[in-house]
């Protein structure tokens, strides 16, 4: 009985998701439980007992019994038993425990990892890295030609409408010094770059030779020209809509002995090693008025605490979810309004304090995609005797690629400049990367898919209109020209609504959608800002 007990009061978990910014949860509960549950509950209401006596006293005793037992049911339904690695020796044994446990599902892979699974880890493509090498990734390394190669230059812009790939969307730039054609071809799958030496063409190419040259697949047997005088404002957008220099992440503050999700969450007192390791992230800043980048932070009522910690990165602003100084709520085990935030983050940082472990689904959320874990430990170098250093391990998806900067080996700092310099270069290369993942490219697919359609029938409408055709739809008045040049207008309010239904469609991140053709080539990128 009091082994029960006991077991009782160690896994009273419940599991929530994270989706959107609202904190609304959805209990995991297996298929055996969901049946035992349904058998608990016609066993109750069918053991043979009245449900209903004649006594007033007694109906309210057995009412009350009933839906305690069926509560009692429900509660044992929704508690998760922690997976088997952490009940094995390595919570007895004098030990030193890993940094990272593998999830006993799989589908996570760790670096460095475990002696076990050292041959099948993909990060061993590491190896042929250069240790030093602190290159940041770009979100979109080809967002930004058309601004620098088409707007300064004279270049014209095409629409169509293809059968097959859908709306087109065609520039052209001739480039007379190096004699020399540069074409972009924009698709719902990717957008295709190229340069044509002008000697390739016995005349002017035409703009379908040009698209066929870079896809062909491209079927149209013309294109319209765009004549709109607001046109490279518009395709700017929507090339560069996946560029951001701003980035989130997640703090998380495991002390020793803590192996759920709600232990972590519910710390509530920073200590003086996790205090020193945050000022090495970057600064504690006032959230009150504070006009950085703020991370969906609230700056103006206090309503997600007063603190936060920003930093300024290569011209990157980061801005840390630090789950101690994110809102404490009493009686609220799971800490929804800390999980809100951290939960919506693709990337975390873990810092441990003692010997525990950091289990890779332990934090349940549909967007987390990688934890980076800061254990603090003691320099085993005779000259840094005493010195505080920090071990590191890193674990993903399995569809998120490996990035760098690859971990040393030992992986420990005791450099706290070379360690900022290391991690938050390691955290930004992790979320680009994640944005690979399969459910973040699939979403992105389908944003880039709703703002191409409405570029190519804002450009082709509005060029309709500019040329006096009768059959134009409508005709922009001046207020919404003048909107489209402030950002406020056709195609950029349809690109801001799109933002925010792929900032909020969580439930749909689950929903695998098979897409033909062309395969995507682009990442997503859930990271802006409102």
């Amino acid at each position: 009985m009091e082994e029960g007990k006991r077991e009782d009061t160690f896994f009273p978990r419940r599991r929530s998701f994270t989706f959107g910014t609202y904190g609304s949860m959805d209990i995991s509960k297996d298929e055996a439980g969901a049946e035992a549950a349904e058998s608990t509950t016609t066993d109750i209401l069918d053991d043979g007992k009245p449900v209903l006596s004649a006594s007033g006293s007694q109906k309210e005793t057995e009412l009350f019994e009933i839906i305690e037992k069926l509560q009692g049911s429900r509660l044992d339904e929704q508690r998760c038993e922690f997976p088997l690695p952490l009940k094995s020796r390595l919570l007895t044994t004098g030990g030193v425990l890993p940094i990272i446990l593998p999830s006993k599902l799989g589908r996570y892979w760790v670096d460095p990892p475990l002696e076990r699974l050292a041959d099948v880890s993909p990060t061993s493509s590491h190896h042929g890295l250069p240790a030093d090498d602190y290159e940041l990734k770009e979100r979109d390394g080809e967002a930004k030609i058309y601004r620098h190669f088409f707007r300064s230059r004279y270049h014209h812009s095409f629409t169509a409408v293809d059968p097959t790939l859908g709306p087109l969307v065609l520039s052209v730039c001739l480039e007379e010094e190096e004699n020399r054609l540069r074409v972009i071809l924009r698709m719902k799958q990717c957008s295709l770059h190229g340069v044509f030496s002008l000697s390739l063409f016995p005349g002017i190419p035409s703009s379908v030779e040009l698209a066929k040259m870079l896809c062909d697949r491209v079927t149209v047997s013309k294109f319209d020209a765009v004549s709109y005088l607001k046109a490279p404002v518009l395709i700017k957008a929507f090339d560069e809509h996946r560029v951001s220099s701003n980035f989130k992440f997640g703090v998380l503050y495991q002390k020793e002995n803590q192996f759920t999700e709600e232990d972590i969450l519910g710390n509530d007192e920073e200590s003086e090693g996790f205090t020193e390791f945050l000022s090495i992230l970057g600064d504690t800043v006032q959230l009150q008025g504070f006009t950085g980048f703020r991370g969906g932070l609230d700056v103006c009522h206090g309503q997600t605490g007063n603190e936060a910690v920003f930093t300024s990165f290569h011209g990157r602003e980061v801005m840390f979810h630090v789950a101690t100084k994110l809102p404490f709520t009493e009686g609220d085990p799971q800490q929804l309004q800390r999980k809100r935030h951290i939960g919506n983050d693709i990337v975390a940082m873990v810092y441990q304090e003692g010997p525990t472990t950091f289990l890779a689904d332990m934090i349940k959320s549909h967007f987390l995609h990688c934890f980076i874990v800061v254990r603090r430990v003691q320099s085993g170098k005779t000259d840094d005797a005493g010195q505080t250093a920090y071990q590191l391990s890193v674990t993903a998806r399995d569809d998120v690629p490996p990035f760098g900067p690859v971990l040393p080996h030992p992986p420990v700092f005791t450099d706290h400049s070379l360690l900022r310099e290391f991690l938050l270069t390691k955290l930004i290369n992790a979320e680009i990367s994640c944005c690979k993942a399969e459910q973040f490219s699939r979403l992105e697919q389908r944003t880039r898919s709703a703002l191409l359609e409405n570029l190519q029938a804002e450009l082709s409408t509005r060029s309709q209109c500019m040329l006096g055709d009768p059959s134009a739809s409508s005709v922009p008045s001046a207020e919404s020209v003048k909107g489209v040049s402030e950002g406020s207008g056709g195609f950029i309010e349809n690109f801001k609504r799109a933002i925010r239904v792929r900032s909020h469609s969580f439930e749909t991140l689950g929903v695998p959608r098979k897409i033909s053709g062309i395969s995507p080539q682009v990442q997503a990128s859930p990271q802006e800002e409102t």
